[in-house]
């Protein structure tokens, strides 16, 4: 009987243990001395070191289910990235090696609601990940090709859900990467990749957008028109088309737009900034103390359809709203019974050109044509 109270007693003890929660305050003070000394390592040996410490305490730390929501504000060289709907976390962060190229870490937290259970997931990079190649397929959470990744987008696909991802890689001296994934779940596995980006006909499980390090470029979601939008890349010059470490923004833009479950490629999109009208900070250098500030300023959004000042000839701009108007003319033209729309600009806004410069070859040879 003693011998089996004592077996009985050696199972209890570690699932008592297990249920307690940690004082969550108090860990985030031991990760942040560890987090410091990792930033303070001086060659790439001790930064292996400092980061493989900081790692395994805070996946330790991460494996209770309070820290799904805990803001761990104190780590602030750490990414904690929340989904809207809650019921994913990304942690990640960058460690920039001695000759500048970065090393990457990342866990996914993850809250299966069926089974009302919680998951914890280490990314681990694949050597033959980036930067020697720019994986295609759906990879497992030991194939990872590394990026920092800075918004969760949750794509309802049927009964699950699939999270699309924006990130960035340092990738090489020359040039740097800009990065849409997608990041799912079957049970406790995590997978990335999926084939809901479509380009025309063609259909991919994950974007790049390789440009040079000279230039930054624009990867943003709209959550009012359900959209991602971009900088469209073109190389300085035609001699340099072949080489993506020489491709900057042209300023024209390009588009995903969700549709169906689908992030659907659409190109020459016009862009306007959000309606607002509220305050926002900004970081300043006070010039009389040197020190960097934090003040507010008055974010107001000016419409751009609005006449502009000092009279003059009148300028229309042409809006998502105002376009997708005057396509709906071109569309019900010769029905006696279809509102008019006042609309200069009367092409389709998602269908203007193609990806590879097309639109600019087509404008070059009309003036060519009217010389």
């Amino acid at each position: 009987m003693k011998t089996v109270l004592s077996i009985l007693s050696l199972i209890l003890v570690p699932m008592v243990s297990m249920a307690q929660s940690i004082d969550l305050a108090a860990e985030e003070i031991k990760l942040e001395q560890l987090l410091l000394e990792l930033r303070a390592a001086e060659n790439n040996a001790e930064k292996k070191l400092k980061n493989k410490a900081f790692k395994v305490e805070l996946e330790r730390v991460l494996q209770t289910p309070e820290a799904m929501d805990y803001p761990f504000s104190k780590l602030t060289t750490i990414g904690f990235i929340d989904s809207p709907d809650g019921q994913m976390r990304i942690v990640n962060w960058n460690v920039e090696q001695d000759d500048f190229s970065q090393k990457y870490s990342c866990f996914i937290l993850h809250i299966d609601s069926r089974r009302k259970t919680y998951y914890v997931t280490e990314l681990t990079e694949d050597v033959m990940g980036m930067p020697m190649s720019q994986p295609t397929e759906i990879l497992a959470s030991n194939e990872w090709y590394g990026a920092l990744y800075y918004k969760i987008i949750p794509v309802k696909k049927g009964s699950k859900t699939l999270y699309t991802v924006l990130g960035w890689d340092y990738y090489s001296t020359m040039s740097q990467i800009r990065l849409i994934d997608v990041i799912y779940f079957t049970g406790k596995t995590v997978k990335l990749g999926s084939p809901i980006f479509k380009i025309g006909k063609e259909t991919k499980k994950r974007m790049y957008y390789e440009h040079s390090k000279k230039a930054g470029m624009g990867l943003t979601y709209e959550p009012q028109r359900d959209r991602i939008m971009m900088d469209h890349l073109s190389p300085e010059t035609p001699s340099m088309k072949n080489f993506r470490s020489f491709y900057v923004p042209d300023l024209s833009y390009d588009a995903f737009v969700l549709e169906s479950g689908k992030w659907i490629l659409n190109e020459d999109v016009i862009g306007v900034n959000s309606e607002s009208s509220s305050r926002q900070s900004v970081y300043v250098l006070n010039d009389n103390t040197g020190v960097v500030e934090e003040r507010e300023i008055r974010s107001e959004w000016i419409n751009p359809e609005d006449n502009g000042p000092g009279g003059g000839s009148e300028h229309v701009a042409v809006t998502p709203e105002s376009a997708a108007e005057a396509a709906e003319a071109v569309a019900t033209a010769g029905d006696p019974n279809a509102p008019e729309v006042n609309g200069r600009d009367r092409r389709d806004p998602s269908n203007l050109s193609t990806v590879q410069g097309n639109r600019r070859d087509r404008r070059r040879r009309r003036r060519r044509n009217r010389n």
